[in-house]
């Protein structure tokens, strides 16, 4: 099991419950990391045994990049999750519970279940989501108010998961405005004649704690959800928002929902969100989907 070395004494109470469970039933060895050099360490004295990632998803995210980079993904690596962070969104697709006692309890009980994964030209990877525009500076402008909302409640059951509705509510009274060429499987589904409010690549359902950006996306069904937003005008940005918070925008008539294996967004600069980590600006960047990249156990119900 790979930890946070910098983890709170909240987590470290969910953590303690959540090994009672396991050591119920097989062996844990602990290593708790602060680095990537320390991830390294771990991962190499794992071996072949399963991972167990005590995190959220820029936890799992880690984990993931590092197996990749060491070219140590395939169907045969398995890794689970014990979500300890504020969002928890990967767990919330897969359906893993939030209560660590019972997420112990799906490791225990659970199945193995193929992930695919995201991978961009330059080899970084995206277990989650990544989104770009509104939702990139959604996320910026949201983050002193995770960090703030996130130390009200108790481990991952606290108010940091409304950071991102209230980051997307700032970027809505300013948002971006990009020209933006969007290729889907060779297809331009969007050129710079339109400008994009955001763009939203879904391997997973949620962002920021539970908002359904990509609602159908299924990180094992071998494709990805791509969400474009370009609404005019500010009663129609609102709207967006608006529609966004109770996840019905993929019916407002200016969302484009297709399902992609490559992608690749070109045009004036933009950030990226990919996992909750931003990076940025760029002018092009492309993605294409590795199914069945891994393994991960998930409750067998």
């Amino acid at each position: 099991m790979i930890t946070n070395s910098d983890a709170g004494t909240a987590d470290d109470t969910a953590l303690l419950a959540a090994l009672g469970v396991l050591r119920g039933s097989t062996s844990v060895e602990v290593c708790a990391t602060a680095g990537p050099g320390e991830l390294d360490g771990a991962l190499h004295r794992a071996g072949s045994r399963r991972v167990v990632v005590a995190g959220g998803d820029g936890s799992l995210h880690a984990v993931v990049s590092a197996l990749h980079r060491r070219h140590e993904l395939g169907p045969d690596r398995v890794l689970g999750l014990l979500p300890l962070g504020t969002g928890n969104d990967f767990a919330r697709t897969i359906g893993i519970p939030l209560d660590p006692v019972e997420a112990a309890q799906a490791l225990v009980d659970g199945v193995v279940r193929s992930m695919d994964l995201l991978v961009d030209e330059v080899g970084q990877i995206v277990v989650n989501q990544v989104h770009l525009g509104a939702g990139a500076e959604a996320g910026r402008k949201g983050a002193p108010w995770k960090e703030r909302l996130g130390a009200i409640g108790v481990g991952p059951v606290n108010l940091g998961k409304l950071g991102y509705p209230i980051g997307a509510a700032l970027s809505a009274i300013d948002p971006p405005s990009l020209r933006l060429r969007v290729e889907v499987d060779g297809e331009v589904i969007n050129d710079v004649d339109h400008r994009v409010l955001m763009v939203a690549l879904g391997n997973g359902a949620t962002v920021g704690g539970g908002l359904e950006l990509t609602p159908d996306a299924d990180p094992g069904d071998g494709r990805i959800d791509v969400m474009i937003a370009r609404p005019k005008g500010t009663l129609a940005r609102l709207a967006y928002v608006g529609r966004l918070g109770v996840g019905t925008h993929s019916t407002h008539q200016d969302v484009i929902t297709v399902h992609a294996k490559t992608v690749t967004v070109s045009g004036t600069e933009f950030w990226c969100s990919a996992d909750g980590e931003l990076y940025g600006p760029e002018r092009h960047r492309s993605w294409r989907l590795e199914p069945g990249a891994y393994s991960m156990i998930v409750p067998r119900d």
